[in-house]
């Protein structure tokens, strides 16, 4: 059981702005993503775009915000040496929120799918459009199998699990494309598959031209091999001999099936927003976003909040200055609740002792 004031579910930049608020007044915070990674949407569709509406930062990628955000949260989400780049204690990242029920003294009782349970005294929901969750090739034998991946792994300087084997890329699209221009190009020749296919259904791409620029370059060198079908089934070995899929049963514009062997399978056709169990709590609900109040954004449960994209109010602007804004007003409002007898004035980073001592200034 991990105990808090506040449990931030959602670690895109509303999350990570509002796990920083919430610590900047006195709370204690954990936030929870089930992405394996932070920075939600910006790190997941978009890291190396330009966004050019953050104030006062004319142009950053996604994963420069997302950098930036988990630095300035660094104080109350501090690094874990030697986990990586993405490590943080108080930051639980491949987690998916499942549960969440009334506890004692008004405390909410949070739980996870890979068993992580928060007794939290307060809950912010800042999921963006729901939980982005892998899109699937739609073929049940795939299911659970340790050798089919998702994400490219975030600590570059340790060799993938498909080093030196051959992987096999499903997709089509932005994402699949750059999977394969990223693994094809690893600086470390050792990290290198032996052998690298682009599987898609047809041969035509919705990608950027750039990216099938570079793909089709790569495909006439014979760095990588394209084949072109669509999923039917998988086969896997037995339980026993490691439960693994060693081939993908492709059905061809001819019409007929043949068998694409692999050792290793990543899935790249983009990420599914789903409000999932959050849509059975018990909240006002509003076309699948939640209702709040503009005043603390707090939901129709108790110590309940939203901000960012999961929710919805007149004149509502799915903006991340407008998830900025809701997050600030959300910790003032929690931090009042949550300590009733502390001082009520506001205190200012550039001059507040407080505030300097809690950021480590």
């Amino acid at each position: 059981m991990i105990h808090t004031d506040a449990l931030v579910i959602g670690a895109g930049p509303v999350g990570l702005f509002q796990a920083f608020q919430l610590g900047l007044l006195g709370l204690s915070v954990e936030v929870v993503d089930a992405l394996p990674f932070a920075g939600g949407q910006c790190m997941a569709l978009y890291p190396d775009k330009p966004i050019y509406d953050v104030p006062g930062v004319p142009m950053c990628t996604g994963r420069e915000l997302t950098q930036s955000l988990l630095k300035q949260a660094a104080p109350f989400l501090p690094a874990t040496e030697g986990e990586g780049p993405h490590a943080h204690r108080h930051l639980h990242l491949g987690h998916l929120v499942q549960g969440m029920a009334n506890a004692a003294d008004g405390a909410w009782t949070v739980t996870t799918d890979r068993g992580l349970t928060f007794q939290a005294q307060s809950v912010l929901i800042a999921a963006g459009a729901g939980a982005f969750l892998p899109r699937g090739l739609g073929v049940a034998e795939l299911d659970g199998a340790p050798n089919v991946h998702h994400h490219l792994p975030e600590d570059d300087s340790v060799a993938p699990p498909w080093a030196g084997q051959h992987l096999v890329v499903a997709g089509g699209g932005d994402e699949a494309l750059s999977a394969v221009l990223t693994i094809a190009q690893t600086a470390q020749p050792a990290h290198r598959p032996s052998r690298l296919t682009l599987l898609h259904r047809r041969d035509v791409f919705q990608a950027d031209a750039a990216l099938e620029t570079a793909l089709r370059e790569l495909i006439a060198q014979g760095s990588v091999q394209l084949e072109i079908g669509l999923p039917q089934s998988a086969e896997r070995e037995s339980a026993t001999d490691g439960d693994a899929v060693r081939a993908l049963n492709l059905l061809g514009a001819d019409g007929q099936t043949r068998s694409l062997p692999l050792d290793h399978l990543l899935v790249r056709l983009g990420l599914s927003p789903k409000l999932g169990p959050l849509s059975t709590w018990g909240m006002a609900l509003e076309r699948k976003q939640i209702s709040v109040s503009t005043a603390s954004f707090a939901t129709s449960l108790p110590r309940v909040h939203a901000v960012g994209d999961i929710n919805t109010y007149p004149g509502k602007k799915r903006l991340l200055l407008c998830g900025f804004h809701e997050a600030t007003l959300a910790a003032h409002a929690l931090a009042l609740a949550l300590r009733p007898d502390a001082p009520s004035h506001l205190l200012y980073t550039t001059t507040s002792p407080v505030l300097h001592q809690r950021l480590g200034v």
